[in-house]
């Protein structure tokens, strides 16, 4: 387990992106900022990429510029790619058309963000890329931490191989910003994907007046539509490129990927096809149904572009009479959504041909999910799938909202819960952006990941004005790789932290705690004085589920500790102190803010200055 790496989505995506790149054109925007970030800083490190040189890394002035200045690279025959999401990749799209019209290998890597409608929004769906679906790129889906990481190598194998650009998207924070324990790829295993004889191909399509090309013309009606028509046999044969380098990577690394995974009941009657992050939360529902009796599957779509139908048909098991198609985004005023309208004519095309994989076509429904971040849970995934068993189901649905203007949305019943929820243990932690409780956190799912065999997760829900605002992290550990892409549901948490007080008014911060569960907060009220400070309602709550409860004054510690009111660490020490989730001594030397601030700075909280309290149900008190 020490070859583990723990990494958000950014990061193991411009790990790789950086390695196989020779020029990094950037423009920052939420939430893709951080792989340009990390690619600028390795640069300015003199960090070399596989080939022995360090990647020139470029911020430009816009996201239109990033995207000209990777055009360009790309014409000089070097080995390029740029970050981004949202409008700023709309801001890309007439590049993005010309890269792809000249049949011209790069990789993009979207965290894909809502665009701006009636409103702006920061957080994740599918707009973004489905906005490009028509510019010839490749769309190639993430739906992990791992599978960001490994399909960026794909993409940039595949992309040099086939000569076809790809967009490689995963979901903007819901895994852009995810902590999680991954298998990392080793220089050695991401060289060995590259054929020399392709990059030297790019070389030599580089614009030279020592081998002149026409290259970029303006043409007229007597051409144009022939040579659009000529490129067919290059997309043609891409999905079959993507496949066989998806073999060896599979040869190399033991993980293997296909155009469209298949996970399920062999036999399965319903089916949802589905990419992205709510691909786990599908298959983590899938895996408890089948164990309960019934037969239902997952179709997992990697490659969405180019469309391959075929594939698509032979990985849908025969028995299957309904599918589920369910789309990240809303396309207004159209008849379906893309994903939904390109499995419905696969389906209707082979149901139309001489020898059908069906013996009748199966009842296709579509549904819109989890836009702009919105949750998708197991509960939402059961509600699909009691919609296929319906004779007569929407045929348009939505799920995750309460839709009281057109009556689309699905009933959930908020109470169900996966076998893999219950197993893991759960903490919420309450912060305020900029005091450092989410770089703590990501500081504890590291130790644990680390120094543990267990695998971390960690999740962290930013209000859009970020600084000074609420941050909420939900932080996951378990024994099997969690497949938990959603938040920590009500009732699930063993331990719950407030670090700054004032949320108790606010926010009903014991929602999330489980019977028995830990409460922490952060508090300068004296402990003899603390219960009857509560609010009835969390005093009520501590009560009825049992809660033991703790306290300390961080900003008093951390002044004490010359740390001024940076109180992560400190809360972290206490995290660790009282939750059980690691033994002290094994968690207490790795503690530490990622500031520039000695190891000698952290606060000495221990357990021998726990008290209990004259009143209330027992709670202690870290003092």
């Amino acid at each position: 387990m020490n070859s583990m790496l723990t990494i958000d989505g950014n990061e193991a995506v411009a790990n790789v992106a950086y390695r196989v790149s020779e020029v990094i054109a950037i423009y920052p925007i939420t939430p893709s900022s951080g792989m340009g970030e990390l690619s600028d800083e390795w640069a300015a490190q003199g960090r070399r990429n596989l080939w022995g040189t360090v990647p020139t890394v470029v911020e430009l002035q816009s996201e239109g510029g990033a995207a000209g200045a990777v055009h360009g690279a790309l014409q000089a025959g070097a080995l390029a790619t740029t970050f981004t999401a949202s409008q700023g990749l709309l801001l890309m799209i007439p590049n993005m058309y010309k890269i792809a019209g000249e049949l011209t290998p790069t990789v993009f890597h979207v965290a894909a963000r809502a665009v701006a409608t009636h409103a702006l929004s920061i957080f994740g769906d599918h707009s973004d890329a489905m906005a490009t679906r028509g510019t010839g790129f490749a769309l190639l889906a993430s739906n992990s931490v791992q599978e960001a990481q490994d399909m960026a190598a794909i993409a940039s194998a595949a992309t040099l191989a086939g000569r076809i650009p790809v967009l490689h998207f995963f979901d903007g924070f819901r895994t852009s910003h995810e902590v999680a324990k991954i298998a990392p790829l080793a220089d050695d295993t991401l060289k060995a994907l590259f054929e020399p004889s392709q990059i030297d191909a790019q070389r030599r399509r580089a614009l030279s007046p020592e081998h002149p090309v026409l290259r970029g013309t303006a043409q007229n009606p007597d051409t144009f539509f022939q040579c659009r028509e000529a490129q067919n046999p290059w997309f043609d044969a891409f999905p079959g490129i993507v496949q066989q380098t998806m073999d060896r990577f599979a040869g190399l690394t033991g993980r293997a990927y296909r155009l469209f995974d298949y996970v399920g009941a062999p036999d399965a009657g319903r089916v949802i096809v589905i990419m992205g992050s709510g691909a786990e939360t599908v298959e983590e529902t899938v895996d408890d149904m089948n164990r309960r009796g019934e037969k239902v599957g997952l179709l997992k779509v990697r490659l969405y572009r180019p469309w391959a139908p075929e594939a698509l048909l032979a990985a849908l098991p025969p028995s299957v009479f309904a599918v589920a198609v369910l789309d990240r985004c809303k396309e207004a005023g159209a008849d379906g959504e893309p994903l939904f309208k390109d499995v419905l004519v696969a389906l209707a095309e082979d149901a139309a041909g001489e020898t059908p994989r069906f013996a009748h076509m199966p009842k296709v429904i579509g549904g819109r999910y989890g836009l702009g971040s919105k949750e998708f849970t197991p509960a939402m995934v059961v509600s699909i799938y009691a919609a296929c068993a319906q004779a007569s189901p929407k045929r348009r649905f939505t799920v995750g909202i309460d839709d009281d203007v057109s009556h689309l949305s699905l009933t959930v019943d908020p109470s169900f819960r996966t076998m893999a929820a219950r197993e893991h243990f759960a903490a919420v932690f309450y912060g305020l952006g900029s005091d450092g409780t989410v770089s703590a956190n990501k500081n504890s799912i590291k130790i644990i990941g680390d120094e543990t065999e267990r695998y971390a997760q960690g999740y962290f829900v930013y209000d859009s004005k970020k600084s000074g605002a609420m941050t909420v992290s939900h932080l996951r550990f378990g024994p099997q790789p969690i497949r938990s892409a959603y938040l920590t549901a009500d009732g699930d948490a063993r331990f719950v932290a407030c670090h700054q007080a004032h949320f108790l008014e606010q926010h009903d911060l014991l929602a999330h705690a489980a019977p028995e569960a830990v409460f922490l907060l952060n508090t300068d009220v004296p402990p003899e004085q603390v219960w009857d400070r509560l609010p009835a309602r969390i005093q009520q709550q501590m009560i009825a589920k049992r809660i033991r409860f703790y306290m300390i004054d961080a900003y008093k510690v951390a002044q004490e500790a010359d740390m001024g009111r940076r109180i992560n660490t400190v809360m972290q020490t206490c995290f660790f102190a009282i939750s059980g989730i690691l033994p002290q001594e094994q968690a207490l030397p790795r503690s530490s803010t990622p500031s520039k601030r000695p190891m000698a700075a952290r606060a000495d909280v221990s357990p021998s200055s726990i008290t209990a309290p004259s009143t209330g149900p027992s709670p202690a008190c870290i003092a």
